[in-house]
């Protein structure tokens, strides 16, 4: 009997354990982060209609698709009902990571928002450097004399209703247009000459997102098998006795 309710226990704490565990970990691989803005800031595509400026308030950033080469972000309402916005952004690296989140701007000139540069998330080297529409780009880099990251494919700028999930066909888009950067002088040049991409033995530790897929059920079966020989011992403790 003691037996029985040991391996009970056990088992018991070892699925919420799991659980937990699971949970834990959801929060790093899409790298969720509540970030709250005090000033309008522009975005790039593809917004929600209407919201290519974001008003002041709090938000959620989230990685929903992420390659070696580039990634994609996801700006949701603080609580999480609408997307806002879904972005393409490519990997930069910087030396120093830090242990709170980085959000960089590009300064606008007086009365303009500032434009979202880049995102990082704590304790990692390397973050999200947003690409912009090549109008956008243009109209930026000449503005801030910087180089702006680019896309000179045709994406959508808009849309009417929020993405949610990610097979959706702009993300589909997004995971193969080409990406250049923008000079002040609107000359286009390879991103290899502005950006420090990550170092490959990092690009590998943060391989492809993985779908919806998780451990947990394969867990979960472990430990419902391992209560099922906790009963099996208990019947073979009453037959002995």
């Amino acid at each position: 009997m003691k037996l029985f309710k040991a391996l009970t226990a056990v088992c018991s704490m070892a699925l919420m354990g799991a659980a937990l565990t699971t949970i834990a970990r959801a929060d790093e691989y899409n790298e969720k982060t509540v970030i709250t803005f005090s000033a309008p800031v522009e975005i790039p595509a593809v917004h929600l209609k209407g919201w290519g400026v974001l008003p002041a308030g709090t938000y959620v950033f989230k990685l929903v698709d992420s390659q070696s080469d580039r990634n994609i972000v996801q700006i949701f309402s603080a609580d999480e009902k609408t997307v806002y916005a879904t972005i393409l952004a490519i990997p930069n690296y910087r030396l120093k990571a830090t242990g709170k989140t980085v959000i960089t701007f590009r300064e606008r000139p007086a009365g303009e928002p500032e434009a979202l540069r880049a995102w990082f998330y704590p304790g990692r080297n390397w973050g999200q450097e947003f690409v912009y529409p090549k109008a956008a780009a243009i109209v930026i880099a000449q503005s801030t004399k910087t180089v702006v990251l680019s896309t000179p494919a045709e994406i959508p700028v808009e849309v009417t209703e929020p993405i949610k999930v990610v097979d959706e066909p702009i993300i589909a888009q997004l995971r193969t247009v080409p990406i250049v950067a923008i000079q002040p002088t609107g000359e286009e040049v390879e991103i290899a000459q502005v950006v420090t991409p990550p170092p490959a033995e990092e690009l590998v530790a943060s391989a492809k997102l993985p779908a919806t897929a998780s451990s947990l059920p394969l867990i979960a079966l472990l430990g419902f098998l391992a209560l099922g020989g906790a009963f099996a011992l208990r019947a073979v403790e009453k037959r002995t006795v």
